[in-house]
């Protein structure tokens, strides 16, 4: 993990799961970003406690109110990041914030649950890195590293392996239909992110956290957040412009779309 050395992260739902160890283990790097931006819907809600306790023991963490779904609140959350940076870029963003499904079979779906669910983890990954991408460019630009790097100017998209079209993970246990569906969708919004984005040098990748042991992932999960983040955090180190546009596991294996 001390190979990855961005001076600004960005974080999207970080009151809990996956995105608030991955704000306690970068802020606990011996050398950590300079800005590490944590983002949520509430940062004075009970839910969001330990995010706050956390920034009071870290100086670089920065809480950002965010509404991933909200263009008005995107545009503040640009606006409060670009202040903190003063001139400077955004080095990684990482599109962590997803809501889950019930898990109706394929004759009861609805399709308002469908359409909320995209809303939040498509279009919102949207519309956030395209707010973001000017700042990313901007890290791009005016760094002296050669290729692609997470250090230098990337998008990770945290997504999960029940996008997958070949291996429909895990279907015993849950059709989760418009969970599955947004996923896919967002694989291949990466895709098409790694191609506009590759001639300003900004990696963009996909990931399959695990099945990790949060509120969304549930008690039968297999691993804890603290081993799948820490496990992430060491593939960004190692991943370049070879893994631009590619669907990996937290071990950096390449998952079937």
């Amino acid at each position: 993990m001390e190979g990855l050395n961005p001076r600004s992260v960005l974080v999207t739902g970080c009151n809990r799961g996956i995105g608030l160890e991955m704000i306690k283990q970068l802020a606990e790097k011996s050398n950590p970003p300079q800005w590490i931006f944590a983002t949520c819907r509430d940062p004075e809600g009970p839910r969001t406690q330990d995010l706050r306790n956390l920034a009071a023991q870290h100086q670089e963490i920065v809480i950002i109110p965010l509404n991933i779904t909200d263009p008005s609140s995107i545009k503040s959350a640009v606006t409060m990041v670009t202040e903190r940076l003063s001139g400077t870029g955004l080095h990684l963003l990482i599109n962590n914030a997803a809501v889950g499904s019930t898990n109706s079979k394929l004759e009861f779906q609805t399709p308002e649950e469908m359409a909320e669910v995209y809303k939040t983890n498509v279009i919102g990954p949207m519309m956030i890195s395209q707010a973001f991408l000017p700042l990313l460019r901007k890290a791009s630009q005016e760094s002296p590293k050669k290729g692609m790097s997470c250090s230098k100017a990337s998008i990770v998209n945290m997504s999960s392996q029940a996008g997958s079209i070949t291996d429909v993970y895990l279907w015993k246990y849950g059709q989760v239909l418009p969970y599955r569906c947004s996923k896919a969708a967002l694989n291949m919004l990466t895709r098409c992110q790694s191609l506009a984005c590759s001639e300003d040098e900004i990696l963009c990748v996909t990931l399959h956290p695990g099945w990790v042991i949060t509120d969304m992932g549930g008690s039968m999960a297999e691993m804890t957040a603290e081993s799948s983040v820490a496990a992430i955090l060491n593939l960004l180190a190692h991943l370049s412009e070879k893994d631009s546009g590619t669907f990996l596991n937290w071990e950096g294996k390449v998952l079937p779309w």
